[in-house]
Parts: structure tokens; C-alpha cells; sequence
């Protein structure tokens, strides 16, 4: 599996409705950005990390893998993974400027590719080449409908169809307006409509500080929140271990994490209660791995953040045992040869050889962006 080719590229997709937002963000598509690795034998893996779609720090990405990356992979045996990733990860010029951000989205990308030409060499879907499922389904809960920029009436509606129609059992909602009492009355008119055995989790995406949020989950308590993400300022350890300490609502946190050692440091201070890596900010399934493994060592459970809109995410939780449940957002999914699909509440177990990570030739020939003017 000698690799003869690195070939990055960027795909812009719509996401519903024509745009979202929620405490932080703002958006009209999501980005797709990442690379195609092929082999001597003619073999092509894919891998992407998952952005704003913002064309400029896009290009940022896809130039690290053709510039920085791709003139250490030319030639190297593609099966090596671990061996290339930490070839990649501690390259003495890239470690110099990166160990997070840019480099660490490009590296997700790279890595991604690799695993999904090794499971496509092996005829596998990926969580079978890992050892195999541990879990017969995957329960799925359903982001989409909640977004701060949708009524109350909207999120309403949209959550009884994911319930009554589509079968999810579990809904997460966004937080953060400028008066928390705000999103208080929103979740207890979403807790009375949608009932008491509705899992109802909620996102804050940093917004906060921890006076705020402590305001805040004193009256949220009573609602039955499942969990409190990114409650505040994404690298605030001990704001995070304290308001750990305050409320009974979990702590889940994890998608800005860019490192193992990140994660660890959260872990260690009693910071949070459900792990939340990302594969496509952490540097790919290699480092995604490492920490799901770091959680179950200490007997956390982890739900994935879905920045690849659980394409590569639903292979990982299929295999590793400390995945209970996983994000649903089906921006993208259609624009991929093997979606990832949920029916009645559950993610479709994957057939198909590879990490679920190609797109479709038409996915290129809609959404493909230039990679440099």
C-alpha cells in the first residue's frame, strides 16, 4: 500500500433550513475539507475535517496537507498508521507551529484516510477491522431540532416529529441567550410538550461564565437535563470542575479539545461527566482512540461531537464499549456512498468496506470548492 498521491479538497454543503446559529455560531454550510489518498494499486481513502465553510481558513487546511504532509506520506506504506501519524503529529517544523488548530484538523484528515484505506484493503467496515461491535444498536439523539435560532413553537414541532415519526427517544437543545431565564422558560415549555421520558439534553457552546451558569442550573434542576454541554469557555478547567461541584446537571465538554493531554486535564480535575472528542479535531481515529480510551480507564461514558456529522463517529461507537449514544445531524449525510442513516431512533450499523468517509462523485460535482483562487 505504498501511497502515490495526496490530493486535498474542499466541499461547501447547505445545511437545513439555508442556516442555523447557535450561541457563538452562525452558519449557511458546513465544510467538508480533507483529502483523498491514493495508493500504488489504485486504492483511495478519504478523510475530512469539519468547518464553517469559510473558504479563506479552509484553504489554510488543504494547504498544510499539500504543502506540509503530503511530501512526508509520497512513498510511505499507507497500512503504517500509527507509525505516519506520529511521523505527521511530531515533524519538528509542524510541532513548532502547530499541536492544535490547522495542523491538528489537516492530521485528522490525513489519519481518517489511512483508516479508511487500510478497512477498505481489509474488505471491512471499519468497526469490524477495529474487533468487531460491542453494542447491537446505537441509540442516535437528535441535535437539529434544537437550534437557538428557532422558536419555541419551531423546536416544538420538530421534536415531536423526531419522536412520534422518526423514533428518537433523546433531543439536545441549545442555550445562551444574554438572560439565562430566557432559556429557562424555553426548556420547561419544550420539557411539558415533549414529556418526562424524553431525553432532554442542552448546549451552550462557551457562552457563559460561571456565575451565569450556575444561575442558570439552579432553575434548570427540576427539568431533568441529561447534560450540560460546553457550558463555558471552552479551556476553563477549574470554572468547569466548579460548576461540576454545583449542580447535579452532568458536565459533557469536549469538541474544542484539541489533545489527548487536554482531555486528560479535564479528566483529572473532576471536571466533567460525559467525554466528548471529535475526530476531526482531535487528529483523526488515531487520537479519538486514545481518549476514548482515556475516559473508559476512568469510567466515563463518551458521546462524540459530530463534527464529521457522525460519518466516521458511528463506525467508532459501534466498536468502542464506552460509546453509549451519538449525535445526529443529517446535513451531510447524503452527500456521502454510505450515509449515516438513522431509523427508528438507531444508527444503521455500516456495511460497506472503509470508514463511511467517501463522498459521491456528484457530492463533488455540486459542492467542490477551488482550492486556491
Amino acid at each position: 500500500m505504498r501511497i502515490r498521491s495526496v490530493e486535498p479538497f474542499i466541499l461547501h454543503i447547505p445545511v437545513t433550513g439555508g442556516s442555523i446559529s447557535d450561541s457563538t455560531h452562525q452558519v449557511s454550510h458546513w465544510g467538508v475539507v480533507g483529502c483523498r489518498i491514493e495508493t500504488e494499486d489504485g486504492l483511495s481513502g478519504f478523510g475530512y475535517a469539519g468547518t464553517h465553510a469559510h473558504l479563506p481558513s479552509d484553504r489554510l487546511i488543504t494547504s498544510c496537507i499539500r504543502d506540509c504532509y503530503a511530501p512526508l506520506l509520497i512513498g510511505e506504506d499507507a497500512s503504517e498508521i500509527s507509525r505516519l501519524w506520529l511521523k505527521l503529529l511530531r515533524h519538528p517544523p509542524l510541532q513548532w507551529v502547530g499541536r492544535a488548530g490547522i495542523t491538528h484538523l489537516a492530521l485528522a484528515a490525513v489519519d481518517v484516510s489511512l483508516w479508511d484505506l487500510k478497512a477498505k484493503k481489509a474488505g471491512q467496515p471499519l468497526w469490524h477491522l477495529l474487533g468487531g461491535a460491542t453494542k447491537p444498536r446505537l441509540e442516535a439523539y437528535n441535535t437539529d431540532i434544537g437550534w437557538l435560532s428557532l422558536s419555541v413553537p419551531a423546536i416544538i414541532d420538530g421534536a415531536k416529529r423526531a419522536i412520534e415519526v422518526d423514533g428518537f427517544k433523546r433531543i439536545k437543545v441549545k442555550v445562551g441567550h444574554a438572560d439565562p431565564m430566557v432559556d429557562v422558560a424555553r426548556l420547561e415549555a419544550i420539557r411539558a410538550a415533549i414529556g418526562p421520558n424524553i431525553t432532554l439534553a442542552i448546549d451552550g457552546n462557551g457562552k457563559w461564565d460561571l456565575p451565569t451558569c450556575k444561575r442558570f442550573c439552579a432553575k434548570a434542576e427540576p427539568l431533568d437535563i441529561f447534560w450540560f454541554e460546553e457550558p463555558l469557555w471552552y479551556d476553563d478547567v477549574g470554572s468547569h470542575a466548579e460548576l461540576a461541584r454545583a449542580t447535579s446537571i452532568p458536565v459533557a465538554l469536549g469538541e474544542q479539545l484539541y489533545t489527548l493531554d487536554a482531555f486528560r486535564a479535564f479528566v483529572q480535575a473532576g471536571a466533567l461527566h460525559w467525554v466528548q472528542p471529535d475526530v476531526t479535531r482531535l487528529a483523526g481515529i488515531t487520537e479519538t482512540i486514545q481518549v476514548a480510551d482515556l475516559a473508559l480507564a476512568h469510567r466515563l461514558p463518551v458521546a462524540p461531537h459530530a463534527g464529521e456529522m457522525s460519518q466516521v463517529h458511528v463506525q467508532l461507537a459501534y466498536w468502542h464499549e464506552a460509546i453509549p449514544v451519538l449525535e445526529y445531524i443529517p446535513w451531510i449525510k447524503n452527500a456521502f456512498l454510505e450515509p449515516a442513516d438513522v431509523k427508528d431512533g438507531h444508527f444503521l450499523k455500516p456495511q460497506q468496506p472503509g470508514a463511511s468517509s467517501e463522498p459521491s462523485a456528484e457530492a463533488f460535482r455540486h459542492y467542490s470548492r477551488p482550492l486556491s483562487d
